[in-house]
Order: C-alpha cells, then structure tokens, then sequence
C-alpha cells in the first residue's frame, strides 16, 4: 500500500467545512471538479456503509470506520460496484481496490480550517488521487469562502 496526502487551509470554521464537504448538494458540486457526475449513498455515520457512485450506478463501497463529528472520517472500501451498482470483491480490479482506506482531518487554527486527506492504496491508484484530490479540494475551499469553483 502506497500513502498519500492532500492537504489545503480554508478560510471558514471547521463546522462549515465539514457540512459543505459531506452534505449531498455541495459534495456533488466539490466533488464535480475532478470526479464529475459522483454522488453518494447512505449516512456519514460510524459503522455505516457507503457508496461513491457515478451516473452508471459504478463506484466503490466503503465502511466508516470511525467519525468524529467536526474532526476525522476514516473509511475502509470493501468493494468496487459495477454498473447497476453490481458488488464486484472478487475481480482483480476489486482485489486491488479492496483494503484502500481514506480518511479526512478537520483542525481549526485562527479562523482557518486544515483539511488533510489521507489514501492508502495500491500504487496503480495513485494518478487517479494525484490528480484528483487538488482540484476536488480546491472547489471544496471555493465553496467555502463562498467564491464560484473554477
């Protein structure tokens, strides 16, 4: 496994940070920057399931590990899901995608909030974060301080 980092100040609260990062309508807007046409279902909840979906119901399936309102996220993807949301565990791509895990950090320092994404995952996923992850956060903080995503 291969661990990756992203990070960037927001010049917002944490609170507002974390709802613009995980309510439905903003996650999709953020998220559009490098994943365009993502959503996903179920709760931010701490043992819950997730799915991050595309337009073709094909994504990943995660569990929240852990979640600390306003502070951390960890998630733990279990499977990928094919189109029409088809659970995939035992495809090599679902074997090298099972076992990634990401989390989010929130810390508040004079006004600004530092969000950190952490991936570990398997060096064939590395691109598609490295791109990813500066342009999703970079919207994320446009949406936050109120400035229009570029």
């Amino acid at each position: 496994m291969k661990k990756l980092a992203f990070e960037i100040s927001i010049n917002s609260a944490k609170e507002r940070v974390w709802e613009t990062m995980l309510s439905h309508g903003s996650y999709e807007q953020w998220v559009a920057a490098s994943w365009p046409n993502t959503t996903y279902e179920g709760e931010w909840k701490e043992g819950s399931t997730i799915k991050f979906i595309g337009e073709d119901q094909s994504g990943t399936l995660a569990e929240i590990d852990e979640l600390k309102p306003y502070e951390y996220i960890s998630a733990l993807h279990k499977a990928v899901l094919n189109p029409g949301g088809v659970e995939d565990r035992d495809s090599d791509v679902a074997k090298g995608w099972i076992g990634t895990t990401e989390s989010y950090s929130f810390t508040q320092n004079n006004g600004q909030t530092d969000v950190t994404v952490e991936i570990n995952t398997k060096p064939e996923w590395e691109k598609m974060f490295s791109d990813g992850w500066p342009k999703a956060l970079s919207a994320l903080k446009a949406l936050c301080e109120g400035n229009n995503i570029a």
